[in-house]
């Protein structure tokens, strides 16, 4: 059996395994994941070591995939993900409200986002947007699917965007 490079167990985190179901509790919260049947996993005190099995066909690609996705769900469970957005444009607002975000986008109604369970969402601002949560997957997809209401358009940069995105700017048509 090959194995691939070792995840070390972050203190305050712990890890139980059963029947390739891994799962990850910290002072954030649990997550669990199923691994793949190409992969077998082995726990050494703090240490963790992905093994591939012998005659799988893709079981490198599975087992890097499943070591990154362990090392998520422990820096996860331990200091979370955020993902922060920031509205451009006149009169775009968020507010985050409870378990949803309102969001005033242009359109002729107001747009509410409902928060999926165990995603937090706030506003420190009208135009900022902080997504916080422990799956790493999840506040990526909040985050993503916020920003699909209204994406950034090319001409005068008007929309949701991450914080940090560089947008690229086109010319107007010249008469």
């Amino acid at each position: 059996m090959a194995r691939l490079n070792p995840i070390e167990i972050l203190s305050g985190v712990e890890i139980s395994v059963k029947d390739n179901a891994v799962s990850v509790k910290g002072s954030k919260g649990t997550l669990e994941h199923k691994l793949h049947k190409s992969i077998d996993i082995k726990k050494d005190d703090n240490v963790l070591t992905l093994l591939l099995r012998e005659g799988a066909d893709n079981a490198a690609a599975q087992a890097g995939t499943a070591r990154s996705l362990l090392n998520s769900m422990m820096v996860g469970v331990t200091t979370g993900f955020e993902k922060k957005l920031e509205l451009v444009g006149v009169g775009y607002r968020a507010k985050a409200e409870g378990k949803s975000v309102n969001l005033t986008l242009g359109f002729s109604h107001p747009v509410n986002y409902a928060l999926p369970e165990g995603i937090t969402a706030e506003t420190p601002s009208q135009t900022e947007i902080i997504i916080r949560g422990i799956d790493k997957q999840v506040v990526g997809q909040v985050a993503a699917d916020i920003r699909a209401y209204r994406p950034p358009e090319p001409y005068k940069g008007k929309g949701v965007k991450y914080a940090g995105e560089h947008i690229v700017r086109k010319e107007a048509k010249k008469k």
